[in-house]
Order: structure tokens, then C-alpha cells, then sequence
């Protein structure tokens, strides 16, 4: 018996079934040396073992089945190969004489992990999923050869419960020659894939479980949405009604049977007994080119069903529908927000800074706002301006963390032309954070750029269809998401900051204290690791229970920005964005109307507030961490008259050489100031040529917006 045919037939946990080894979680002692807590992890996907304890001679080593026999029995690796080989036959008649077992329902779990491991080893199995546009990487199937009666050769899928503990097995079988080709076990329970969400909104229901996988991995551009299979078109059982009439969010079903007239008839007769589950749901229906979802997976690119779920249509049923269609409008009429915990904005920074973000309170909170909005119709975006070291990156990270990570993409680079490559909705619902605009080139950054602004990105490329043949198609990539940048430049990208709400970070002398004070006590031991991780969890959560809700803003004809604003039309639709996103964060202390929640005076007040350091830096022509220099500049000074060298300032400062260079350079090209005297061995002297009354313009705005909200109040 060669190599390969013993490590294709003789699996690890065989070899330590040998062994007398006992498996907990894919981990065991290592039988290598004294061991006490389990050290040695086992990868069944290829058959391996490795121990992580430096105490053993094997650290660290990748070990297969012959390595493993080799070093338990201190043979010769031909010895080793001698013992596996005996092993193999043994495993061979142990499998021989289990053939057409029944199944042991109590054991679904543990089989059904072997029917996986058998089918990435039978190339057979392989192949028929392959044919069947079906990824057996990415999907749960097993596979049975003739091991267990009632589903010999048969590609095997779970059938689960609530609890997602399987409970039942179909079988579907790969023998082209095969009279029936669908096998369940005995007394059939459990629903494929799984139970829905309970927060489902829009339900996919197909006619087999084959569809249902073929869809499974396939990102579709629906809200919230599950999939579910029925058992062929009178497979729709009491588990199946059950399951549906418990979800309380559902909001429409789309039945996707077979394109055939028993497909046809299933589908109209199903609608109806929907309608009575969920009376309050729309019916739709999705009209497939040839028989079924996987044929139709066969023949196409994935990119279809976006398409066809496009063009879904309603199904007409009789007039029952109308009246409990009006008497669920009737019911929801004023209806409150649901009863959930509310978080007002000042218990989120609260929370925000429990979770380690420290001082830049303000900065933070919009932060955490916009990157909030990553599952609205209109996302928003920002990019945090500072200098080198000065903490930007580290802060959009950690406000990255407060989001649910599922939905959230980090970059630390992003080459020209990959932003074209994503599939069509891999970036819709996603919170986007790029570490370093800088690193970006201008291709990179233009693809970027459309996405923001247009929301899609559209190209023409090359393809091979399914025969082989070469032909161009139309790809896009949509771009509904929010994102968070950092750079030390951002000057450099107009277009980008156009589009993009800007914040500094702050460099001042007191945060540094604070941010000191802080890692000290983290190192001390001062610091609950528990509350941070609870800080995040808790804000993850309140995102994750967010409703999709239309936001209307009574008071959006009434506000005005102050007439020195830079681009105020982008800026007014900012500031717009972010009163409804505002509005958004309080749905669970809003009324609803119609479906809908509307702005109150407090969310003026709020955004207001919050978008105040912004609305500055569009006014302002010099960038965040440049005002911010200058000001402490005056403030040093004290007298526009007063001259002064680098060296004294950027020493009394504390600023680095480089830094206060690229500072001085912006200043004196935007005629701040200007060199006076002095010689290069010496030092130059500079002049203020511009003494900005910055304190009093803040003032004048600031006033201005409170004046405009106590004005509506009077209005009220």
C-alpha cells in the first residue's frame, strides 16, 4: 500500500482510537510528553496533529497519521508505514461490516461529521457537486457510500431544530441510474437550512432542498432576510407553518418553485395558506429561466438572482388579502416603536468611553454616529485628519469595534483596481475602514470616490461563460456602506473631503494626559477588561436590534447654515444626514406614524451640537491639526507683533523637527506668516502676518445655530 492510499484511508482519529486517546473539542494531551492540560490540536480536514507546548519534542510539528505512528512507537519511518498499513486494513473491515447499518438517531450529530469527511474524500461524491454548481467547502453536505441503509450514495444535508441541533438527514442520491433520488429518514422533523431568524423580514422559500443550498452561498440584496426549503411541492408541513407564523417582523415571502405547472399550481396553493400564517405579508413570486435554482446556477453566473429578485411580482389572490392587508394597516396605525431598551446619546459616549475610548468625547460620538449608518439607504463617511503618531488610526479602529464585526471590512491597504472586483453586493450594509488614505493611489482613490458618491461602481470586463467561451458583460459593485479613514493629508483629497464629514483628532497637551493617565491604569490592573468587552457588546447589540424605519424631518426647511461655509450645499445635505441619523439611533423613543418616525427638536439640538467642530473645519481653510497648531501658536505668543524662531516654539511645544516643519511650509503658503530676519546657522525669524480671530468666529456660529433652534422651539 503506497503513501498515498494510507493517508487517503486511515484518518487521525482513527490512528488515536488506536491510541486509546481521548478527543475533546478537536484537542488532546500529547502523548509525546508529560502532559496534564491538552496541548495537541487535531485538524480532521487534513488529517494532522500539532502540539503548541514547548516542553515537547514535536513542537510546533505538523504531524500526519504515518509521523504520528513513527514517534508514538519510536519506529522507522518504513516501520511506521508497515503500522499504518496494518491499520488500514483493520479500518477497511471495520467499515466493511457496519455496511447498511441503521441509522442511530442519537448519534445524527457525530455522523453527519463523518459523512462530511467522507465526501471530501470521495472524488465521486465531489464531482456530482461540482456538476450540481454546489460548494461542498462553503455548504454543510456529507456524504454516504454504503454505509447506512435508506441513503446509499446519497449526498446527505442536515434537517435541524430550533435549537440548530440536527435531527434529521435528507439524501439525495448521486446514481444517475436511481429510480427515487430523495431519501429522508423515518418520521422526518427538523427544516433545511435551519429555523429562520426570528428577526426575519423577508422569507425565500423553495421547492427542494438542493435550491435552497444552491442560493445558500449567494449574497442576495435583501433586508434581513432567511431562506427555507420545502420537501417538494406538497413537502410544505406543520413544522414549516409553525415556524413562519412565529415571525413577528416578516414583512413579505417570495416563493421560488420550479418553472413547471406542478411548480406553478404549488405556488399559487401555497400563497394562499401563507396568507392565512401571515396575513399581514406580501406574497411574491420569482419566475426562474429554465427548471429550477440549481439549473439556473448551472447556466449562470450568480449575478442572476439579483436580477430575477428584481423583477419578483406579486401574487393576485382573492380578496381576503385586501382585508387583512387593511386590517393590518388599521392595527399599526400610531403604533409605538418597540419596546426595547433605549439608549439616549448620552448613554452611548458613556458607553463609548467605557470601552477605552478616551477623552475626544465629541470627535467619538460623531464617529460612532456615522459609522452607525452602514445599514441606511444613505450612508455617511468620514475622515479623521492628524498628525503622524497622533492616534488617528487607533481611534477609528476602536470605534470600528463598537459595530457588529460581521458587517465590518478593514483595510490597511487597497490596491487600484480591487474595488472593482467585489461581487455586486459584498459591500452593501458594511462599515468600511481604511487605516491609511494616504498608502491609496489615484486609481484606488477614484473607485473609492464613486462609490461614496454614486453607490456603484460600474465597469466593463471579460468573462468565460459555463462552455468556455470568452465575452464581455456589465460588472457592478454597489456601494452602500459607511466608511472611516484616517490621514495625516487630507488636503490633498478635495474631492474626497467634499464627500466625507471631517474631524480632527486632538493633539492638545490635556488628552495626552488624559490618554497617559489611562494607559497607566490599564497597566496597573485598574482597568476592567470585563466592562470594556460589555461596553462593546452592549452598543454591538443596540445596532443589531436597530429597525429599517423611514425618517421624515418636519424641520428640514427651516434650518440654515452660516453663509461662511466652504461647499455649503454638500454641507447642508451633511448636516441633513446626520439629524436623520440621529433620528435614526432614537426610533425607540420615537412615535410612530405611518410606518415612519419623525425628527424632534432634541435631535436638532443634538446634531447641532455634534456636527459643531465640523461645520468649523469646512469653514476654516486650514486643516484640523493645522488650526490646532496655530491656535497654540497664538496662544504662546500671546501679541501678533511678537517675532519668534522654530527652535523656541517647537521646544516649548514639544514638537517633532518634521512636524513643525510641514506646519511652518502651510502656514507661510497660506500667508500666516512670513520669515523676517535671522540666518539658517542661527535660526530664521518668523512674523504673524495673519492674526485670525478664530474664538470670536466659533462664538458668532455657534450663536447663530442656537438662535435658529430656540427659534422653532417658540414655534412649537
Amino acid at each position: 500500500m503506497t503513501i498515498q492510499e494510507i493517508k487517503q484511508n486511515l484518518t487521525i482519529r482513527q490512528v488515536l482510537e488506536h491510541y486509546q486517546i481521548q478527543v475533546k473539542n478537536n484537542s488532546c494531551c500529547c502523548p509525546f510528553h508529560d502532559d496534564k492540560t491538552p496541548s495537541m490540536q487535531i485538524f480532521p480536514d487534513t488529517h494532522t496533529v500539532r502540539c503548541y507546548s514547548g516542553n515537547c519534542q514535536q513542537s510546533n510539528k505538523v504531524i500526519d497519521v504515518i509521523d504520528f505512528i513513527m514517534y508514538k512507537e519510536n519506529l522507522t519511518k518504513h516501520e511506521a508505514l508497515l503500522k499504518a498499513s496494518q491499520l488500514t486494513d483493520l479500518s477497511h473491515k471495520i467499515q466493511r461490516s457496519k455496511e447498511y447499518q441503521e441509522i442511530p438517531l442519537d448519534r445524527l450529530e457525530e455522523l453527519f461529521y463523518k459523512m462530511k469527511s467522507n465526501l471530501r474524500q470521495s472524488k465521486t461524491a465531489r464531482t456530482y457537486t461540482q456538476q450540481r454548481a454546489l460548494d461542498y467547502q462553503k455548504l454543510e453536505i456529507g456524504y454516504n457510500g454504503r454505509t447506512y441503509k435508506g441513503l446509499v450514495n446519497c449526498i446527505v444535508f442536515p434537517l435541524k431544530d430550533p435549537n440548530h441541533k440536527i435531527v434529521s438527514l435528507y439524501g439525495r442520491s448521486i446514481k444517475a441510474e436511481a429510480e427515487n433520488k430523495h431519501f429522508y429518514l423515518k418520521n422526518r422533523q427538523g427544516l433545511y437550512p435551519c429555523y429562520p431568524d426570528p428577526e426575519t423580514k423577508i422569507l425565500i422559500l423553495t421547492e427542494s432542498i438542493i435550491d435552497t443550498a444552491s442560493l445558500l452561498p449567494i449574497p442576495l440584496a435583501l433586508n434581513t432576510y432567511s431562506l427555507l426549503s420545502c420537501y417538494g411541492v406538497n413537502g410544505f408541513t406543520q413544522e414549516h407553518r409553525q415556524a413562519i407564523k412565529e415571525l413577528q417582523h416578516l414583512e413579505e415571502i417570495i416563493i421560488i418553485y420550479d418553472n413547471d405547472q406542478a411548480g406553478q399550481q404549488a405556488s399559487h396553493k401555497l400563497a394562499q395558506e401563507l396568507l392565512k400564517i401571515q396575513p399581514k405579508s406580501t406574497i411574491t413570486q420569482v419566475d426562474l429561466p429554465s427548471k429550477d435554482i440549481n439549473e439556473v446556477l448551472q447556466l449562470h453566473n450568480p449575478e442572476i438572482f439579483t436580477q430575477l429578485l428584481e423583477q419578483r411580482k406579486e401574487l393576485i389572490l382573492s380578496i381576503e388579502k385586501q382585508e387583512a392587508r387593511e386590517q393590518s394597516e388599521q392595527e399599526t396605525t400610531n403604533q409605538n416603536s418597540p419596546k426595547t431598551e433605549h439608549l439616549s446619546l448620552d448613554q452611548i459616549n458613556h458607553l463609548i468611553g467605557k470601552s477605552g475610548i478616551i477623552g475626544e468625547e465629541n470627535t467619538r460620538l460623531l464617529l460612532f454616529i456615522i459609522a452607525s449608518s452602514y445599514k441606511t439607504q444613505s450612508p455617511l463617511h468620514a475622515i479623521v485628519q492628524g498628525s503622524s503618531g497622533s492616534g488617528k488610526t487607533h481611534l477609528i479602529s476602536k470605534i470600528a469595534q463598537l459595530i457588529p464585526q460581521e458587517d465590518v471590512l478593514k483595510f490597511t491597504r487597497i490596491t487600484e483596481s480591487s474595488l472593482y472586483n467585489w461581487g455586486e453586493w459584498d459591500l452593501v450594509g458594511k462599515l468600511m475602514v481604511i487605516e491609511d488614505l494616504d498608502g491609496l493611489k489615484e486609481e484606488a482613490l477614484y473607485s473609492l470616490r464613486e462609490l461614496i458618491s454614486n453607490q456603484q461602481l460600474s465597469s466593463s470586463v471579460s468573462i468565460k461563460d459555463k462552455k468556455g467561451n470568452i465575452k464581455s458583460t456589465h460588472k457592478k459593485v454597489r456601494g452602500v456602506f459607511s466608511s472611516l479613514s484616517a490621514t495625516t493629508k487630507a488636503d490633498v483629497y478635495e474631492d474626497n473631503i467634499s464627500r466625507s464629514f471631517i474631524l480632527a483628532v486632538d493633539e492638545s497637551t490635556q488628552q495626552s494626559k488624559k490618554i497617559i493617565e489611562y494607559q497607566n491604569q490599564k497597566y496597573a490592573g485598574e482597568v476592567s477588561q470585563t466592562q470594556e468587552k460589555q461596553a462593546k457588546e452592549k452598543l454591538q447589540n443596540y445596532l443589531r436590534n436597530l429597525q429599517q424605519v423611514e425618517v421624515i424631518n418636519p424641520y428640514a426647511t427651516k434650518l440654515e447654515l452660516p453663509e461662511e461655509v466652504h461647499k455649503i450645499r454638500r454641507l447642508n445635505q451633511m448636516y441633513q444626514s446626520i439629524i436623520r441619523q440621529i433620528t435614526y439611533l432614537n426610533q425607540k423613543n420615537r412615535t410612530y406614524k405611518d410606518g415612519k418616525i419623525y425628527t424632534e427638536i432634541e435631535d436638532l439640538e443634538q446634531a447641532t451640537q455634534i456636527l459643531f467642530e465640523s461645520i468649523l473645519l469646512k469653514i476654516d481653510e486650514l486643516d484640523g491639526s493645522l488650526r490646532q497648531f496655530y491656535e497654540r501658536l497664538k496662544k504662546y505668543l500671546k501679541d501678533k507683533n511678537q517675532e519668534f524662531y522654530l527652535r523656541e516654539v517647537r521646544q516649548t511645544l514639544n514638537i517633532s523637527k518634521t512636524q513643525m516643519f510641514r506646519y511652518i511650509q502651510n502656514l507661510k503658503e497660506l500667508d500666516y506668516i512670513k520669515p523676517i530676519g535671522g540666518h539658517e546657522r542661527v535660526g530664521i525669524k518668523y512674523k504673524i502676518l495673519y492674526w485670525d480671530d478664530y474664538q470670536k468666529l466659533r462664538k458668532n456660529i455657534k450663536e447663530q445655530l442656537q438662535k435658529q433652534i430656540e427659534k422653532l422651539k417658540m414655534e412649537q
